[in-house]
């Protein structure tokens, strides 16, 4: 049986890497980084353009239809070169409004999304835990509607995006929502983080009016389309893409590393020829080699299987800081 990618998932690696390269090398990326937006309007455009932004949204709402594992390429390309961009952060959110949605508020949202008009998140959690039992901000039944006052913190892109898919808790249980950034009371704030190139920060929502036709999963709803059950996919799926981001910066730190130690000269030998140098590098080789197929897995494995997401990501999460840490260090 075949593992492997198909010609035209490996033509889309090709063709991502060749455009990052070109419009975006690390120089751009710490300009960008250090700008106030932490993203690049222009290359936003672009990517939009070549069908990045909509690459898993159904054909019928202007995107490409393609499965997690397409996004997943794009995603290890985009941590490769450090590109700074809410990419993740849409991809997510038109998820969520995709398993959660109907057919109106697809035709509603995902279209924009698709083409990058709009720039997407996810609100979720409220403790430094991905766990829908801990989720704690409450809504306030007025008529048909919920208002929402409260903070949401650890929403990726806060500054930046400007459609939010929020989760909260009524009488029935859990539920969710989308607001959008110019609604009354809503206000989100990038704070400062060690990593600039991933902006993180706060939803505030003061007297949130949210009707009806903005809820995704209503409270009471049973089965599959829980909140409960779309929360856990969506943070599934969140696992799936930032493993395949680090996983792509820690591919790439490995290769200037290497790089390195092939041209570093100490008592006239290249330092990779020293056991202390290519032992390491060998060893996270075959690390990077094994967390890569977790996560193909993973992405391959979405809906039956939530513990192979969650195996990815906590294992590159504790090998992908020390293999970027000693490529800064030489």
């Amino acid at each position: 049986m075949n593992f492997g990618f198909s010609d035209e998932q490996e033509l889309l690696r090709a063709e991502a890497r060749k455009f990052l390269d070109e419009t975006c090398p690390l120089e751009q990326v710490r300009v960008v980084g250090d700008s106030a937006e932490g993203y690049s309007s222009d290359l936003w455009k672009q990517i939009a353009g070549l069908g990045w932004t909509g690459i898993a949204i159904p054909e019928e709402f202007g995107g490409a239809g393609l499965a997690w594992v397409d996004l997943v390429i794009l995603l290890q390309e985009t941590g490769r070169t450090l590109f700074p961009s809410p990419l993740a952060s849409t991809s997510l959110a038109a998820a969520a409004i995709e398993a959660a949605g109907s057919d109106a508020q697809k035709q509603r949202w995902l279209p924009g999304l698709a083409d990058g008009t709009r720039i997407g998140t996810l609100a979720l959690v409220d403790e430094d835990c991905p766990d829908p039992a801990l989720i704690s901000l409450e809504a306030r039944a007025d008529g048909d509607a919920q208002v929402l006052t409260g903070e949401k913190p650890f929403v990726h892109d806060a500054g930046t995006a400007n459609l939010f898919v929020v989760a909260f808790r009524t009488a029935a249980g859990l539920a969710l929502a989308v607001v959008e950034s110019d609604d009354a009371g809503v206000s989100g704030r990038s704070l400062p983080t060690l990593d600039t190139t991933k902006r993180i920060g706060t939803l505030t929502l003061a007297d949130v009016r949210v009707e009806p036709d903005r809820i995704l999963c209503a409270p009471g709803t049973t089965g599959e389309g829980t909140a409960d059950a779309t929360i856990a996919r969506l943070l599934d799926r969140g696992a799936i893409a930032m493993t395949a981001e680090m996983i792509g910066a820690a591919e790439e730190a490995h290769r200037i590393t290497t790089q390195y130690a092939m041209e570093r000269i100490q008592f006239d030998e290249p330092i990779g020829r020293f056991q202390g140098v290519k032992h390491p590098l060998a060893e996270m080789y075959v690390d990077i080699e094994s967390y890569k197929s977790l996560l193909y897995y993973a992405a391959w494995a979405l809906r039956p299987s939530r513990a192979s997401a969650s195996t990815a990501s906590s294992f590159t999460g504790r090998s992908a800081t020390p293999t970027s840490t000693i490529s800064s260090s030489t």
